[in-house]
């Protein structure tokens, strides 16, 4: 459908490798700011509707402002590379995974260290996913176990193993005991966060599952697989209350798929899902036909 194109006036923005933010719109003006980081970002994740939190090769936490672009906090506590950031959306909560094989809380406003440690994984942790209420935290790594966690008490309530199970990531369903699964033997999982099973498993693909997402009413699931030269590299949405088979794929991509997000729906817009791929290029989705936008 070629580049997306709206007929409201708006400012645009763009973020150069220098950490400068100019402005391209009607105002013209542009910021300099520090970069959050010295290295490469590896995660990102909303925090609030203002902030947002980043973990990177430099071992650190960052909250940053999605309006300013600055860093306004910045963690260290870590002995490797961050893996994963998430939190509880309007939460003053902050956590975070590293290849160190541990997951660390931060506060929002604490002014030191973290203010809890949940070690336990015998090799680099992967996957994240904290309850809406920030009262429980599960864990994934590559050492093929989920683990569950009292955000208050640091305890693990719950350790699960299957085998060739390598985590590659981890999402909370909204308003559900349930947490979605992507593992790196091609399935998607859904479990039980009480009893930390597996409540179901969707069908195996013909690639390894890199990320997932759940959307906000809390009834579909999305995947994306790697692929190269255009085989694989699809997103694929799952519902969740009708678990027999995938609904639809979205194919165009070239290269593995890293990344794929349910987008905010507006009161006049389609619902639309976004992926971003190792073939530089981001795509956005009609959620209900897979035509691209």
């Amino acid at each position: 459908m070629g580049k997306l194109q709206s007929k409201i006036s708006f400012h645009t923005t763009k973020y150069r490798a220098d950490g400068s933010v100019g402005q391209t719109g009607p105002a013209g003006a542009s910021q300099q700011h520090s970069p959050a980081h010295t290295d490469a970002v590896t995660s990102v994740a909303a925090l609030k509707p203002d902030l947002c939190v980043s973990g990177g090769r430099d071992k650190s936490v960052a909250v940053s402002s999605w309006r300013s672009g600055a860093a306004l906090r910045r963690f260290i506590g870590h002995e490797r590379e961050v893996t994963k950031v998430t939190s509880a959306l309007d939460s003053n909560r902050v956590f975070s995974a590293s290849r160190d094989k541990t997951v660390m809380m931060w506060e929002l406003h604490r002014t030191s260290g973290p203010s809890q440690h949940f070690p336990g994984h015998d090799l680099v942790v992967t996957g994240l996913a904290v309850s809406p209420d920030a009262s429980q935290l599960c864990t994934g790594s590559r050492d093929n176990t989920v683990c569950k966690w009292d955000t208050e008490t640091g305890e693990c309530l719950g350790r699960a193993a299957i085998s060739r199970n390598l985590v590659t990531h981890l999402c909370w369903v909204p308003g559900e005991p349930y947490v979605i699964q992507t593992s790196e033997d091609k399935t998607t999982r859904v479990w039980d966060s009480r009893e930390l099973q597996v409540a179901h498993t969707f069908p195996a693909k013909q690639h390894i599952q890199t990320c997932c997402d759940v959307s906000q009413d809390g009834r579909y699931c999305l995947s994306c697989s790697s692929g190269s030269a255009g085989h694989g590299a699809e997103a694929t949405l799952w519902d969740l209350r009708q678990t027999r088979g995938r609904v639809c794929e979205y194919k165009g991509h070239f290269q593995t798929t890293t990344s794929c997000v349910f987008l905010p729906r507006g009161p006049t817009l389609a619902p639309s899902i976004a992926t971003s791929s190792s073939d530089s290029m981001v795509k956005v989705w009609d959620q209900n036909s897979a035509g691209r936008g």
